[in-house]
């Protein structure tokens, strides 16, 4: 699949976190997250392992109740069914990869 970026719209995930989705396969799907400063995504879990990079911004993932502090250039993986959250600090812009797919995040 290719996906040409301004053919991709945000969608509303929470209160101050928007998303789109660039690019998907049988295996994986991509997308690029907009966090405002002050956003909080609550704790949760799902079965999907979850791998991202920081472009942009400063926040605080909560992972099995450890704490990180996420700057740019930092990655991340955070194995299916573990329980997270985050805070954001400064408006922020990441890209995740989710295996499976996302089904709740494609077009």
């Amino acid at each position: 699949m290719f996906n040409k970026n301004i053919l991709c719209e945000y969608r509303k995930a929470l209160e101050g976190v928007t998303y789109k989705t660039l690019s998907y396969g049988s295996k994986t799907s991509l997308s690029e997250f907009k966090l405002a400063k002050g956003a909080v995504i609550p704790n949760h879990s799902h079965p999907h392992e979850q791998t991202g990079y920081m472009i942009s911004g400063r926040m605080t993932f909560t992972i099995e109740g450890k704490k990180y502090l996420t700057e740019p250039g930092d990655g991340w993986s955070i194995p299916g069914n573990t329980e997270h959250s985050v805070e954001v600090h400064e408006d922020s812009v990441l890209v995740e990869v989710f295996s499976p797919p996302r089904e709740d995040y494609l077009p």
